[in-house]
């Protein structure tokens, strides 16, 4: 009798991985489908939007040689 019940427990576990994986797939393709949406493929990235390739401009102003 015992073989039985851990059958139908090993079916149930079994089960119910794969209802998470349905539901983990499910919020993979909303979200990714969310991401494509926001931006056309023509668009800028926001996030350099004005970033200028090279060097870029110290944050704290000139800086001099470090003799004082």
């Amino acid at each position: 009798m015992t073989k039985a019940k851990v059958s139908q427990q090993k079916r149930s576990r079994e089960r119910a991985k794969q209802e998470k994986r349905q539901q983990k797939a499910e919020r993979r393709a909303q979200s990714s489908g969310k991401r494509s949406e926001k931006r056309l493929p023509g668009d800028e990235d926001p996030d350099l939007a004005g970033i200028v390739p090279g060097p870029q401009p110290s944050p704290w102003g000139e800086e001099e040689d470090g003799t004082e």
